[in-house]
């Protein structure tokens, strides 16, 4: 089954899971035992010749979705588990379902890692969504311990120790297999080290019916193959060269004309109908012997770049391009020009240290890059890169594409 493409935080699911219980009556108990099913059920399908599970269960309602997953195991037939830790019962529906595994028969221990060894799958359902800050003491043990056995591991909603908003690591983290996210797809789990822990990612809404989520606008969508496609129009028989745009990439400083070369590449890939490059006067007859379909130009003033951006319909600017006397005053000469702009790698630098802001270019940061921009830290940035993107566009205007694991594109 394919993913949905919104993707919530984690107050905007809980929300929709309070207006699941409260306004459209759907029972809490009942949500739980659906996640804990399909929890299991993923578990089967995955790791089929798993018939020792232990199950790793915090106090809330994470570790109440644990106990559906013992207790149905319990009833397969297979060798069923239950680690708890801390020192908070249960309370809630949550209590009901380890009342309900007790009663199934499935033991209940305190954690302690040695059973993990002997587990043929572990199920984390320890902190779920709910973390907000660094793991540490027994909770960062507990999580090492998890991920130290090797075992297939699948994760409860979220693997305990990511922020399931931005996809940071809040000290360690667990390192699953298989994570089934429940009602609203968190968007931590497809941030910054989300992918990396969570695995393979599922999806069950539980039943929730459509009209709880009306109102509530997903903080991000993601993009599916689908929609690309519908930018990629079918192409004219009896179309020409001229008739797909004129790229002008000005970039290839000393030292670096292969980014200018691999931009330009990439421009004729994708589809552009003529491609100039702007580059040092060193390398424009090397870059031209290379790559004879990219027309190459050494330029050593804005006065030579002018009949350049004349003939072009849109600049990439950056690549390669260094950060000079040369390269500012290219650098400003495009930015006064009439044409849209995508923004890279040095002119980023160069805008850093003297910000301007335009409604008709597109920013491509890299998370260093952005830091620059924002007068921040790298790991800033990557703290909470939803944040970033928005504070990028809102200070320098136009499109951010802030580059890095889960892409983001802001507007």
């Amino acid at each position: 089954m394919s993913l949905p493409l919104p993707l919530y935080s984690v107050a905007q699911v809980r929300e929709l899971e309070r207006r699941a219980i409260e306004v459209h009556r759907l029972d809490g108990s009942t949500l739980m035992a659906r996640a804990g099913s399909r929890v299991f059920e993923t578990m089967c399908a995955r790791f089929p010749r798993a018939r020792r599970v232990a199950v790793v269960c915090g106090p809330g309602n994470n570790g109440g979705d644990g106990y559906v997953v013992a207790e149905r195991a319990k009833s397969a037939g297979l060798d069923a588990l239950v680690l708890v830790l801390g020192t908070k019962p249960p309370a809630g529906d949550a209590a009901l379902m380890r009342e309900r595994c007790q009663s199934a028969g499935v033991p209940i221990h305190p954690f302690e890692a040695a059973p993990l060894q002997t587990a043929d799958a572990i199920v984390d359902a320890l902190l779920g969504t709910g973390l907000q800050r660094p793991v540490a003491g027994e909770w960062r043990a507990a999580i090492d311990a998890i991920n130290a056995t090797g075992r297939p591991v699948v994760a409860v909603d979220s693997p305990s120790g990511l922020n399931a908003d931005t996809g940071a690591i809040m000290g360690t983290a667990v390192r699953a297999d298989v994570t089934v996210s429940f009602i609203g797809l968190k968007a931590g789990l497809f941030l910054a080290d989300g992918r990396d822990c969570a695995g393979e990612i599922l999806f069950d809404g539980l039943g929730v019916p459509s009209e709880v989520y009306e109102g509530i606008d997903a903080i991000a969508h993601r993009l599916a193959a689908s929609d690309l496609r519908k930018l990629l129009r079918p192409r004219r028989r009896n179309a020409h060269k001229g008739d797909f745009g004129h790229v002008l990439v000005i970039g290839g400083g000393l030292g670096m004309p292969g980014a200018a070369r691999l931009c330009g590449e990439a421009a004729l890939r994708t589809g552009a109908g003529l491609v100039t490059l702007a580059t040092h006067p060193n390398y424009a007859s090397a870059l031209s012997a290379g790559r004879p379909e990219l027309l190459s130009f050494g330029v050593r003033t804005p006065k030579d770049l002018n009949p350049l951006v004349e003939r072009a319909t849109v600049i990439a600017l950056g690549p390669g391009l260094s950060v000079t006397p040369w390269s500012r005053a290219l650098w400003r000469a495009a930015l006064s020009s009439r044409l849209p702009l995508i923004v890279d790698a040095d002119a980023l630098n160069l805008l850093a240290a003297k910000p301007v802001r335009k409604a008709d270019w597109i920013l491509t940061p890299h998370p260093g890059e952005a830091a620059r921009l924002l007068k921040t830290t790298t790991v800033t940035i990557q703290r909470d890169r939803i944040a970033a993107a928005k504070q990028l566009v809102k200070r320098y205007g136009g499109v951010c594409v802030l580059k890095g694991a889960g892409t983001l594109i802001a507007t």
